[in-house]
């Protein structure tokens, strides 16, 4: 056990000692980025409901209260790749990105509690856009090239303590960090120098959920559960430095640095309101469950530094509505292994908040996966992918079709 703990730590000093190439959609662009799923592989197979779940076993990072459930010490990592495939209207290109998504080890106390801490992806930055201008001849006189990365990450620690009458509570504690580069390139046919600007922020800021399960039995098999988490209003802070660089415009795009021509820094705010969600199945302990959820949230707000005179996007209310289950033949069985192996299946529909030109760019997903049993043990590699498609064409806006694969163990 003290062998196990000690692999996780270094996994976890291991994955902050550097960056990853975390994301390939333009949409990153906007805020400190894309949202990542803050659930687990199980969860998101499922459709990312997994408010209403609890298990002995697993982990699921969508409501603190279900740690007080955990009777096993469980540790996992989690890792995907994303294939995008864009569309804007005119012409199409596919690009990936592969990541580590979390890392976390969930330890049972006294066998009505539970406490859960790791490391997980928080916003993902990944982009590269060319915008090019002709004259009426058709000839190419200016090119515009957008280009990012980075993202932000939260450390987490999470407790869940479980009441004799199947009632828990949670609570969680993360911080989040991170940095972010921001590129834009303008070069000009027949204009000796190019202009680049270049904008460095770090991030970090802290934040709380609570959370609350009930479960009830219907029947001798059949059980009701009802999930509630609430991530409590919190403020991210922005730190960091603006440049304006000249540059030799050569023909083959690369650039020569000659003179910064304006370096100014700059703090902003990063306003998370409360986020609700309401989560709700019944099923079979180990066996089936089926279940819906509802996450809603009110604007983020982006305000100084950087944010000031943005007025080609703005952010709206948030809303998820996830449906999904799982299935397990025969958990314990002992000739058949595909009886013992858990299959899931789900469906999102999200409203991401992000609005462009006046124009909401939402997001709709189906999800499955397996979980293989490894021997006769407890343990598993879980399998998830996901379809889906965001945003649109309308109004010089981009589609965006997605096929995502992950991995825990």
């Amino acid at each position: 056990m003290i062998k196990e703990i000690i692999v996780i730590a270094i996994l976890l000093i291991s994955t902050l000692s550097f960056s990853q190439a975390t994301n390939s959609s333009p949409y990153s662009l906007f805020g400190i980025g894309d949202q990542v799923h803050l659930k687990s592989v199980e969860e998101i197979a499922m459709g990312q409901m997994g408010g209403a779940l609890n298990s002995e076993y697993q982990l699921s990072f969508t409501n603190p209260a279900s740690y007080g459930s955990l009777n096993w010490t469980t540790y996992v990592f989690s890792g995907g790749n994303k294939t995008n495939n864009v569309n804007d209207g005119e012409s199409e290109q596919t690009s990936s990105a592969a990541a580590l998504t979390y890392i976390a080890l969930g330890i049972p106390v006294n066998g009505n509690q539970g406490l859960a801490f790791g490391l997980q992806l928080n916003t993902s930055v990944g982009y590269s856009l060319i915008d090019q201008t002709f004259d009426e001849d058709g000839t190419l006189t200016e090119i515009d090239r957008y280009y990012g990365d980075g993202g932000t990450n939260r450390v987490f620690l999470g407790y869940g303590y479980k009441f004799p009458f199947n009632l828990s509570l949670g609570v969680e504690l993360a911080y989040v960090f991170g940095s972010i580069d921001n590129n834009v390139l303008n070069r000009r046919n027949d204009v000796q120098l190019a202009t680049q600007s270049i904008i460095d922020s770090k991030i970090k800021g802290t934040t709380v959920k609570f959370g609350a399960h009930y479960a009830q039995n219907l029947n001798e098999k059949l059980k009701l559960k009802l999930g509630v988490a609430v991530d409590l209003e919190s403020t991210l802070k922005e730190r960091g430095d603006q440049f304006l660089y000249t540059l030799v415009n050569t023909e083959d795009g690369s650039g020569f640095p000659i003179d910064t021509l304006n370096n100014a820094s700059f703090t902003s705010t990063i306003k998370s309101p409360l986020k609700t969600v309401l989560s709700a199945g019944f099923g079979e302990d180990n066996k089936w469950f089926i279940g819906a959820e509802y996450t809603f949230q009110n604007p983020m707000e982006f305000t100084g530094g950087i944010y000031e005179d943005i007025d080609f996007y703005r952010y709206d209310k948030f809303s998820n509505i996830s449906f999904g289950g799982f299935y397990t033949p025969k958990m314990n069985s002992l000739n058949n292994y595909f009886q013992r192996v858990t299959y899931r299946a789900g469906i999102n529909y999200q409203k991401t908040g992000l609005v462009i030109n006046d124009t909401e760019i939402n997001e709709y997903g189906i999800s499955f996966g397996v979980s293989l049993p490894m021997g006769l043990k407890l343990s598993n590699v879980n399998l998830g992918f996901e379809i889906g498609k965001r945003g649109t064409t309308d109004n010089n806006l981009i589609e965006e079709k997605f096929y995502n694969f992950r991995l825990s163990l």
